[in-house]
């Protein structure tokens, strides 16, 4: 029997379509998405172990103020908010820049906040966001990464685990709420290669 298709090839619809993925570096008009996406991944991270009152606090729009004036007045420094796109929507953002660590040897990184949205999950954007984050640490200097994590965050800790960041036995207490209710968090790291 004669087939109308005489060479192997993969159709499109066979494979699927191709996911329009990507990370660049935020601009001042990602500040309301960014809000967004913080806001709903905060609020799942943390609804278990805050209080609903510090919950409430976790609103769009005031994450989205916040990062504004940071991407219109830039710290200095190594510093760099990147976002994870799916066409043209911001679906997660990653924050890096200096350690702010009391026992940084002077030549570490730091990922402040890595955030992608639950309806977004593995479909690797959380890694290219860490790739960016690592790639702009290296040049800037930085010889290693670290990543404050809740204790109780077992699947951002798999996901950095799987990064190749590992825990180096730092913990800290931090206070959460008016009434002084603490959340530990456990620092993984890793070198950064240049």
């Amino acid at each position: 029997m004669a087939s109308d298709h005489p060479h192997q090839h993969e159709h499109e619809h066979e494979r699927g379509p191709l996911a329009d993925a990507s990370v660049r570096r935020a601009r001042v008009s990602d500040a309301p998405a960014i809000g967004v996406v913080q806001a709903t991944v905060f609020t799942e991270a943390y609804a278990a172990v805050l209080a609903p009152e510090v919950i409430a606090l976790f609103e769009p729009v005031a994450f989205a103020r916040v990062w504004r004036e940071s991407l219109e007045s830039p710290p200095e420094g190594a510093h760099a908010l990147f976002v994870a796109l799916a066409g043209a929507q911001v679906v997660g953002l990653a924050a890096v820049g200096p350690s702010q660590d009391a026992d940084d040897p002077g030549d570490a990184g730091e990922v402040t906040v890595i955030a992608v949205h639950a309806a977004a999950r593995r479909q690797g954007h959380g890694s290219r966001l860490l790739n960016a984050g690592a790639d702009h640490l290296r040049a800037a200097g930085a010889a290693s990464m670290a990543v404050w994590v809740p204790l109780h965050d077992e699947g951002t800790r798999q996901f950095l685990a799987g990064a190749g960041l590992a825990p180096d036995g730092a913990f800290r207490d931090r206070v959460v709420s008016p009434d002084g209710q603490v959340l530990r968090e456990v620092r993984l790291a890793c070198t950064l290669d240049p």
